[in-house]
């Protein structure tokens, strides 16, 4: 069971992975969870991937604090991921949405055409990745647009 303030790093990639990639990702992730500490004391980490295209790190630190040294370690382990893969992980502005039981994503230009479009609207359901903790992570990941910070950056455009 994973305690709600446990602290969580959402990464995103670009592109799905395929059933291939999930089997080496999941054991990349699960070595270094096993094996991740902070001033040499082992953190009770744990990993999740989601919809075959979000990776989430999570750090329960009522054992022992993620550092700085640890973190930059683990954004270290993301970069090799996205060497592996051929993926990018840390464009803020890919941003992905649920269309049905479908996952989108696109680059902020294409995002915005879609707003246009009319293809997002206030209800579609957007991915807030910049949720800190695991209660967040199951409460205000998975939003209404409206909901958003992306409500704040992109305009809907109104129907009259």
């Amino acid at each position: 069971m994973i305690n709600d303030t446990a602290r969580v790093w959402v990464y995103q990639s670009n592109r799905v992975f395929n059933d291939g990639e999930m089997v080496v990702l999941a054991g990349f992730l699960k070595n270094f969870t096993q094996n991740w500490v902070a001033h040499n004391q082992a953190l009770k980490a744990g990993f999740e991937i989601k919809y075959n295209r979000f990776i989430i790190l999570i750090v329960d630190e009522e054992q022992a604090l993620a550092s700085g040294c640890s973190i930059d370690k683990s954004v270290h382990l993301m970069q090799e991921i996205e060497r592996k893969f051929g993926i990018d992980l840390f464009d803020r502005f890919n941003i992905a949405w649920k269309v049905k039981d479908e996952i989108k994503s696109a680059p902020r230009e294409e995002f915005e055409q879609q707003i246009k479009l009319g293809n997002i609207n206030r209800e579609t359901l957007v991915f807030n990745n910049l949720v800190s903790n695991y209660h967040q992570l199951k409460t205000n990941w998975e939003i209404p647009f409206k909901d958003s910070w992306h409500s704040k950056i992109f305009r809907l455009e109104s129907v009259f």
